[in-house]
């Protein structure tokens, strides 16, 4: 058997090339990983150290450390809420569909998708030739049985004639008159009216088309009666109540503004755990139906918390904690956090809100290093 040394070789020497720097990266990265482990060790053996002899001499760590300039600011104690963000969509209890109430052919449509008209304002028109025919017929033969009960009254009260003529020819009059009456309402309803102030949303017949009553011919919605509907997560249930206060904003046109609870729904959603909140809203100018918000509900308050600013706690395996000031000493304060709202967070134990907070320079002190406050 004849062996293939000038491959081999080739193919010893490309394996080389190709394992030779992946290792060497290798043994570099485990390298530097040690370093670091016992830097962070030797670090956490010098802090120890410190501190043991700061006890002894409490003059060590003025004497051995050059102060570092930092900034500081003041911990608060004040009201402090917090808020669940829904988003939710403007609705109008007047949002109905408009239909014809007599049968005949679309004759004029004076409405337009978008436009916004006024209680009473016409919509359309339907044909009435029909019914204007039988008004102009019924008026005639109204004419006449007035004529005739007129004659037929003045001769009862004289005593001439039977009760009989008398009565046929006042229900006669009667009858036409309400059948009058009748189409002259019918007449009206072939002009399509708005129903409130309000906006044509949609236009849903065309000139010429035949309509015939209960078809829906206009989508309308009103200016008033605008609510929001939100869906809530159903572990808030119970905190949420009617008559609440929440904070409203509009994303798209950069407004805001405060309502309240006007209902809260009485069935969890299976689908998603949700129940619903209506929250009723002013009518304003730039309200408009099916518009997104963003609803501010508070499900806590603490009247008299501590606060510090989210961005000055710091975290180590022990827990959180901040940096303080005392007599020129930054100290390490381990706290308890308790809600965090935008960029603030309650502090529920480890601070009493007298304390002074290392603020710039915070990322650059330890526990016990010495400081120096910029004026």
């Amino acid at each position: 058997m004849k062996t293939n040394f000038p491959f081999l070789i080739i193919a010893i020497l490309v394996l080389a090339a190709s394992c030779g720097p992946k290792d060497e990266i290798s043994i570099k990265k485990e390298e530097l990983a040690k370093m670091k482990a016992d830097a962070a060790s030797l670090r956490t053996s010098i802090e120890t150290l410190e501190k043991e002899i700061a006890v002894l001499d409490p003059e060590f760590a003025k004497e051995n450390r050059k102060s570092i300039l930092i900034s500081t600011t003041k911990v608060e104690k004040k009201h402090f809420e917090h808020f669940v963000e829904v988003t939710g969509s403007v609705l109008s209890k007047k949002n109905v569909s408009i239909s014809g109430e007599v049968l005949g052919r679309i004759q004029e449509i004076t409405a337009v998708e978008g436009m916004r008209v006024s209680k009473g304002q016409i919509l359309a028109k339907i044909d009435a030739e029909t019914i204007l025919r039988n008004i102009d017929e019924v008026e005639k033969q109204l004419e006449l049985a007035k004529i005739l009960f007129d004659k037929q009254d003045r001769l009862w009260k004289q005593q001439i004639g039977t009760e009989i003529q008398y009565l046929e020819s006042k229900n006669r009059k009667e009858t036409l008159e309400a059948n009058l009456a009748s189409l002259k309402t019918q007449q009206s309803k072939t002009l399509v009216r708005a129903p409130f102030n309000g906006t044509v949303e949609t236009v849903q017949v065309r000139l010429g088309e035949l309509v015939q009553p209960g078809v829906p011919m206009f989508q309308f919605v009103g200016d008033s009666d605008l609510f929001i509907e939100a869906d809530i997560s159903e572990k808030y249930v119970g905190l949420i109540q009617r008559g609440d206060s929440v904070e409203v904003s509009f994303p798209s046109v950069e407004k805001e503004l405060r309502a309240k609870i006007t209902s809260v729904g009485a069935i969890i959603n299976p689908n998603n755990r949700t129940f619903k909140v209506e929250i009723a809203v002013p009518s304003l100018e730039f309200l408009k139906p099916n518009m997104i918000s963003v609803i501010k509900i508070m499900d806590y308050e603490n009247k008299t918390a501590v606060t510090v600013p989210n961005y000055l706690i710091l975290q180590d395996n022990k827990g959180d904690y901040v940096y303080t000031v005392d007599e020129s000493l930054s100290k390490k304060r381990y706290i308890k956090r308790g809600k965090t709202y935008k960029e603030v967070t309650e502090v529920l134990e480890g601070l009493t809100g007298t304390e002074v907070l290392v603020d710039k320079g915070f990322r650059e002190v330890g526990d016990n290093f010495v400081v120096n406050i910029a004026k």
